[in-house]
């Protein structure tokens, strides 16, 4: 199948899984999986930070970091768009009694610093403490500037709150900018970065921080029943993505742009591809097209899309350039059928 569902349906590649196959493992809960602790001790290096988590995913990489950085009461500052807010289910309301507080995305994807002072709570017992910013980069596939980073740790110093990434794709932000992710992640006091997207591995995040934020995610990772034993295969693969699977991202998104030139082509598709777009294309389809009858054609074809009138394409190292000709092929057939 070729799948445009989103990066996250990416399979490991043969040296991955050797590697894989090959790492020494030990039980990780007690602190004896040596691959589990090099991963560790590696992404912490390699980001800036003193301290690593391996999770089993983003979605418990971000909830750990808001357990942490907040207490039962507390508020963090986010995105109506951003993912740990608008897709996780809820978990830092519903497990972690922490209250968020949403701002409207700009359509660049930032927060704007006047709406988000205005929402700072006053310190009064009637609210709720405002302890967090979260940021999101790349939020949609688009890139936050490092420029704008640098005013969001300017912004949180002056309220004396704490700031988080979910950098889930924060290597593609990197990659785009053609800058060390170093020059993203030193403006914050935490980001969790995924292994499973773009990079290619089958499985988990990373949460990055101090040594104390990070024992008090371990622990709440505990409580969560995120404790896994034996997880240095898991590890092994996150491990080998960092190494060797963040340049090929450039590939990605040239992908995404060429995708993007051959959609605008289409009768009843268009797209508004910005400079900054990442691996991800969005296309906006003509009410008078059957998206959904569309993506059961071409799932009879072996490719799979979510249908939406706007519909996400995400590429990914599953996905050539040869697969999008035969995707634009399919999908032209199927709209003029």
């Amino acid at each position: 199948m070729i799948d445009f569902r989103s990066d996250t349906v990416t399979l490991p590649c043969k040296a991955m899984r050797d590697v894989m196959h090959t790492a020494p493992l030990g039980d990780d809960v007690y602190g004896d999986d040596p691959s589990v602790n090099a991963l560790e001790a590696f992404a912490a290096q390699r980001h800036g930070f003193a301290s690593a988590l391996f999770c089993s995913s983003g979605t418990q990489a971000n909830l750990l970091a808001l357990m942490a950085h907040c207490e039962r009461g507390d508020e963090y500052l986010c995105g109506q768009a951003a993912h740990n807010y608008k897709f996780e289910g809820g978990g830092a309301a519903v497990l972690g009694s922490i209250q968020p507080q949403p701002i409207e995305n700009e359509a660049d994807g930032s927060l704007c610093f006047d709406k988000l002072r205005a929402a700072i709570k006053p310190d009064d017992f009637h609210f709720a403490n405002t302890r967090l910013l979260s940021l999101e980069n790349t939020i949609g596939g688009k890139v936050l500037p490092i420029s704008y980073l640098a005013k969001a740790r300017q912004f949180t110093q002056q309220h004396q709150l704490a700031l988080h990434l979910d950098g889930a794709r924060v290597y593609n932000a990197a990659v785009a900018l053609q800058v060390d992710i170093t020059e993203i992640t030193r403006h914050f006091d935490s980001v969790s970065v995924c292994l499973s997207k773009g990079l290619g591995a089958p499985i988990g995040s990373l949460l990055l921080g101090s040594v104390e934020l990070i024992n008090k995610a371990r622990r709440w990772r505990k409580v969560l029943g995120g404790g896994m034993r034996q997880a240095g295969m898991l590890a092994a693969a996150g491990h080998y993505a960092l190494e060797h699977n963040v340049s090929r991202l450039a590939d990605d998104h040239a992908n995404a742009r060429f995708l993007a030139q051959l959609l605008n082509k289409i009768a009843g598709v268009h797209v508004n591809l910005a400079k900054d777009t990442t691996n991800m294309v969005y296309a906006h389809i003509a009410d008078e097209i059957n998206i959904h009858s569309v993506a059961q054609q071409l799932k009879a074809k072996g490719i799979l899309i979510s249908p939406n009138k706007t519909l996400r394409l995400v590429i990914h190292l599953g996905v050539t350039r040869a697969d999008i000709e035969l995707f634009i092929a399919e999908l032209t057939a199927a709209l003029h059928v």
